[in-house]
């Protein structure tokens, strides 16, 4: 998922999952003009603090027409985690030689048989006609680069160049993992969901 420098970057889902605010950060730290969707004026306020230079709030703009008339050319790269329409319409705002990646689907999660399978037509045409890229992206394939990438960050985050946030909703014990799962689902979440499974871990404090 290079990142290079003066690029148009799109993260769709930006205050979501801890990944997504990574990638905002990271674009944002390589120089790129850093575009976010985001439901809510709460998310949007977030992501304007991390950074973001054109946070897209579809609660009250219309995110097809933002990108068409305040990025005419298109966007370079773009980030999508949501899928179905959102990444049709991302697919249209792709740049030539634009690349888009999938890191996720969260709409398509929640039919009643698991995972929904979306059309996508004229996906070659447009592809195509503008020399574009579309791969994807999941973390299992990527494990034997974990440590190296872990300590990357890591580093960001001990000198205050990379912030992180948990959701403050608490979820305790193995049987409330599946509304952890709702609560994301539901687009309220902002950061990392946890589930912590040992109900005794989470008043621990250190003792000096």
């Amino acid at each position: 998922m290079e990142i290079k420098p003066g690029l148009s970057a799109l993260i769709t889902g930006g205050a979501s999952g801890i990944v997504i605010w990574i990638i905002v950060q990271l674009a944002k730290l390589a120089g790129n003009t850093v575009v976010a969707t985001c439901g809510g004026g709460a998310k949007a306020k977030l992501l304007k603090e991390l950074g973001v230079d054109r946070v897209i709030d579809y609660h009250s703009e219309d995110v097809k027409t933002v990108l068409r008339e305040e990025f005419p050319k298109g966007i370079d790269i773009i980030y999508e985690s949501v899928g179905g329409d959102m990444l049709n319409l991302c697919l249209n705002a792709l740049a030539v030689h634009g690349r888009l990646i999938v890191i996720g689907m969260i709409s398509q999660y929640q039919g009643e048989k698991g995972w929904t399978p979306s059309k996508y037509p004229g996906l070659l045409e447009k592809l195509l006609a503008k020399s574009q890229t579309v791969s994807g992206f999941f973390l299992v394939q990527y494990g034997h680069l974990w440590q190296e990438h872990l300590d990357g960050l890591f580093n960001l985050y001990s000198t205050g160049k990379l912030k992180v946030a948990v959701d403050p909703k608490k979820f305790i014990g193995l049987h409330s993992a599946a509304d952890a799962v709702e609560y994301l689902h539901s687009g309220k979440s902002v950061g990392k969901v946890v589930v912590s499974v040992d109900p005794s871990f989470l008043p621990q404090v250190a003792q000096l």
